[in-house]
């Protein structure tokens, strides 16, 4: 559980910092536009309750062993853009996705 949470969390923290960078390059196979898909289901502020089935279909494409490598930045990128940490942990599991049994 622990794993799928950090690795929860640092998804939601890329999905936040793609989302505001312009041009940004597909990263683990997520696309700027596929990261703020699953923005809202992580946000501090009225957040949605469920990620959306594009969101989830985003998480699914995505390279969950290559998103656990960036898992070290997640808790500064979550402060600056608000993100409720457990939201963010919460979102793989929602989705259905089975973490790689290597992201710690």
């Amino acid at each position: 559980m622990a794993k799928a949470q950090a690795l929860a969390a640092l998804l939601l923290a890329m999905i936040v910092a793609l989302a505001t960078m312009e041009g940004a390059q597909a990263i683990c196979g997520m696309a700027n536009e596929d990261f703020k898909l699953c923005q809202a289901a992580a946000s501090v502020n009225d957040p949605t309750d469920t990620p959306s089935a594009e969101c989830c279909a985003a998480l699914g494409k995505a390279d969950l062993g290559c998103i656990c490598r960036y898992r070290g930045v997640a808790g500064i990128w979550m402060r600056i853009y608000h993100i409720d940490p457990s939201r963010a942990m919460a979102l793989p599991g929602k989705c259905g996705l089975t973490m790689p049994s290597n992201c710690s």
